[in-house]
Formats: structure tokens, sequence, C-alpha cells
């Protein structure tokens, strides 16, 4: 394609600055009420959803990657994954450090509009619940649930039903991990001397008496013939090929592997103190009182933040590890297969 002759790009037009400078329009203003705080505060807002469209952007390339039904532990699907979810966390914080900013307005300023504000809230963010459905969260999960819906209008309350009912990432992930071929090896992973048997006389030899229950929970997932111990999100088989890369990242073949299990854990851990940021700017601004949109303010977030977890299944996992030097031996056709050279 020749690109010479198109029409030159202008930077305010493309960037369509004319829509975004005059997208601002405080209530305050059409009140003819002294509030100058209440920019501020739609600036900041409009930023975090323009972060949210950049995250669902980052999470929908990942997730159709992840929809193939082949992927190679070293190509660059997985490489292009992790980049992108590295840079997903990169966003989250840069939205968390972005609260300094809002927390510049004080208490006070911040009640010279908030009753224009209602039943406006930040809980209506369809972006943001999009994000947590992509991920994984599901509507069974959230923390109050009959007020999750209700201050939805229908059109936005059917984008968050269909987003949830689409393959979320950790849906994918789970199948990914099923897929690994690293413990299909019927000599060495299976009967009385396998593995995992061999794995759990170490582990438990490692406990202290008070960590003796995680025991289990390591039976469940690792020695029983479960599909999904527990009722947990992802498979046994899944969590066993986790934990495996888990413990022999070192080799090449699982260095990629790890570094994307590893991300998607710092997705969660971004999530929760953007929440918990979130938790503190709200106490300090509106203590008790309810928010704009009628939940219970600061409470409800802290639920909120307590249980919206999409990858605590695999972080769990690090409950089960051992030091390098307790671990059993591989053996050698295993090693040159999770190799380079093959």
């Amino acid at each position: 394609m020749n690109f010479k002759d198109r029409k030159p790009v202008y930077y305010s037009e493309y960037l369509q600055l004319d829509k975004i400078l005059n997208a601002q329009a405080p209530e305050s203003e059409k009140e003819q009420i002294k509030a100058d705080d209440e920019m501020l505060f739609i600036i900041i807002h409009q930023s975090y959803e323009l972060w949210f469209k950049q995250i669902l952007h980052e999470l929908n390339l990942v997730r159709a990657i992840f929809q193939q039904q082949h992927i190679g532990n070293s190509t660059p699907d997985i490489h292009n994954s992790v980049h992108r979810l590295k840079r997903v966390c990169r966003i989250l914080e840069v939205a968390v450090m972005q609260m300094g900013v809002l927390e510049t307005m004080t208490p006070l300023d911040f009640l010279d509009f908030r009753d224009l504000l209602r039943p406006a809230s930040g809980f209506q963010s369809i972006q943001f619940k999009l994000i947590e459905a992509t991920l994984g969260l599901h509507y069974e999960q959230r923390h109050g649930k009959a007020y999750y819906l209700s201050q939805l209008t229908p059109a936005d309350v059917d984008r968050v039903k269909k987003a949830e009912d689409e393959v979320s990432l950790r849906v994918l992930i789970n199948a990914w991990l099923a897929r690994m071929p690293f413990v299909n090896n019927a000599g060495y992973w299976s009967g009385n001397n396998s593995f995992w048997h061999q794995y759990r006389e170490a582990y438990q030899s490692s406990l202290s008496e008070v960590e003796m229950n995680n025991l289990h929970l390591f039976d469940s997932i690792f020695i029983n013939n479960e599909s999904y111990p527990e009722g947990r999100a992802f498979s046994a088989e899944a969590s066993r090929n986790a934990m495996f890369i888990m413990l022999y990242r070192d080799h090449p073949l699982l260095q990629l592997p790890y570094e994307l299990l590893s991300t998607l854990l710092e997705v969660d851990e971004q999530m929760s103190l953007w929440r918990h940021r979130h938790i503190h700017m709200v106490q300090r601004t509106i203590g008790k009182r309810v928010g704009t949109g009628g939940s219970t303010g600061a409470e409800y977030l802290r639920g909120a933040a307590d249980s919206h977890y999409i990858f605590k299944e695999l972080s769990e996992l690090t409950s089960f590890l051992l030091p390098r030097h307790l671990l059993p031996q591989l053996p050698d056709s295993l090693k040159r297969d999770l190799g380079y050279a093959g």
C-alpha cells in the first residue's frame, strides 16, 4: 500500500481533542455553585475510563491468543501475552498513583458538589466490570450480588451479562495449562513411587505441626483422582502443571510459562492495590457516609477487595513449594525435552 497520497494527519484532529477537551461539564456550573475541584474529579475519572478501555483492549488480545487450539510454550504468542499482561500491570500502577492526584481534593472540596452527583457512582463503571468478567470473575463470586446490577441501565446490564457469558481468560488459562505435555509420561507420573508421591513425602517432612492441614488440599490436587477438587476453578491437571512450571522454572522451556503465571498473579495484585487505595481514599473523603450510588461506601469496597481475586488458586500453589535442593530429580529424557536443544 502506498501511503504517500494519504491526507496529512494533524495532531489535534488525530486525537480528536475537540471532543475530549470539551467533554467536561461540571454539574456545579449548571447550578451556578462554586465548586472548583469538580473539574479535577471529572478529568480523573475520565482518565480512568480511558485506561480501562486500554486494559480491555490488551486483555481481549491475550484472550484471542489463548482461544487457539495449539500454542507453543516458547513462541511469539506467549511472548506477546506476557508483554501485554505486563502492560496491564503498568497501567494499573498508574491508576493507583493517579489516586494521589484525586486525594489533593479535600473532603470539604468534595462536599461542594457531591450531592449534585447522585445517584451517579464509580460503581456504575461498566468497563471495570467488563475487565473483571474478562479476567474470570463470576457473578456468584461477586460481593453484594443483590446490589451489583441494581444501579445500571438495562443496556449496561445486558453488556455485563454478555461479557460474563463469554469465555474468560481464567477459563482459557486453565485449558492451556491442562494441555501442557510435561506430566503425561505414565512411567514417571503414576504409581506409588510417582513424582507427586515422592514430592509429597519431601513436602510433609518440611511442614511444621500447624501446617499439617495443608496435606488435605495437597492430596486433593496432586494425589487423588478428582477433576476439580473441592469445587476449584482450576482443574487438578492444570494445577499440577502450574505447580510443575513453578518448581522447574529454571529449565529453558518453562521460563516463559512461568513468567506468564507470575504476571497473571501480578494483575491480581495490582487490581487489589487499586481497590485498597480506593478504600482509603473513600474513608478519607466521606468517612462512614454511604456512597453517592447508595452503597455502604468504604465497607462495600472492602468486602469486594477481600473477595474479588481471579487467580488466587494459582497463588495458593506457593503453599506447596519446596527449596530446589529437595526437589525430585527429573529423568534425563525430560530434562532434554525442557531444554531448547530438545
